[in-house]
């Protein structure tokens, strides 16, 4: 994750960058997110932080070529910096994302209480453990993610089982040690921001993800930074679906540090097509 956060200058606000491979042979949605937090963030002084961002995810992305970003810088005002970035291969925008910056101001000060009773990470099963017998090339995406992910239920990759409700909570970390740039740690947020945040669509309606056929695909995608915090230790991503139509699911979701500070906010729409049964 780290070697494609690091974004090379090749301009004026201008930056390229490769991206990770993936067994589905596209751009995950979550590195472009991220890449764009960062060229965003290298044009506003750091002592102004990202605190939202909204995209659209315009194109499937390919893992070839490098991905370009432009940054337009739309607003500098006394207290908030507002950026617009376009990702582009092969000059065709796959991504398009306005975000604002705020320097660190006093106010008021309050959150939602994570929720209660959820089992602690260390004593859950890991992608790999419950993923192992099976061939890599099934499993890829998940054991060999950049983040240690974990259901505080039963995940739903073969097969849904329990309750069908809307709702889920997973806790993830990143499975190296970040650097401590408070910028690449919200990046890293981003980044992980976009695994998971559908399923709860998924799992209210019995569908897991192994259901031949299913086509799902990250439509528009808004974050909001509330507090600093390390994405490298261990972090409740805490998701619901209030409502699925037209093949299209709403997924929104809070982000709690271990000791239930509201670290971030998140709301994604996303294509969701099941096949007829």
């Amino acid at each position: 994750m780290l070697a494609v956060l690091d974004l090379a200058e090749t301009g004026d606000d201008a930056f390229r960058a490769p991206s990770q491979w993936m067994p589905h042979g596209r751009v995950f949605g979550g590195q472009v997110l991220a890449q764009s937090v960062v060229a965003a963030s290298r044009t506003v002084p750091p002592e102004r932080a990202i605190h939202s961002a909204h995209g659209y995810f315009l194109r499937p992305g390919s893992l070839e070529p490098a991905i370009a970003f432009a940054v337009e810088r739309i607003h500098d005002g006394r207290s908030f910096t507002t950026r617009r970035v376009q990702a582009l291969q092969e000059g065709v925008p796959i991504f398009s994302m306005i975000a604002s910056f705020q320097d660190d101001d006093p106010g008021l000060d309050h959150q939602a209480a994570m929720p209660e009773g959820l089992l602690d990470p260390d004593s859950l099963p890991t992608a790999e453990e419950l993923l192992g017998h099976l061939p890599r090339t099934l499993t890829a995406f998940w054991t060999g993610s950049a983040f240690d992910i974990r259901y505080a239920g039963t995940p739903i990759w073969l097969d849904v089982e329990g309750e069908r409700v809307a709702h889920q909570a997973v806790w993830m970390r990143a499975r190296r040690r970040l650097p401590d740039d408070p910028m690449l740690q919200r990046a890293a947020f981003a980044y992980a921001s976009d695994f998971t945040i559908l399923e709860s669509t998924l799992r209210r309606h019995g569908v897991p993800w192994a259901t031949p056929g299913l086509k799902m695909a990250s439509l528009d995608h808004a974050m909001w930074w509330h507090r600093p915090s390390r994405a490298d230790e261990w972090w409740c991503y805490v998701q619901e679906a209030p409502n699925a139509i037209g093949g299209r699911g709403l997924s929104l979701g809070r982000i709690f540090s271990r000791d239930g500070v509201l670290i971030a906010s998140v709301a994604q729409e996303g294509m969701i097509r099941v096949p007829s049964r």
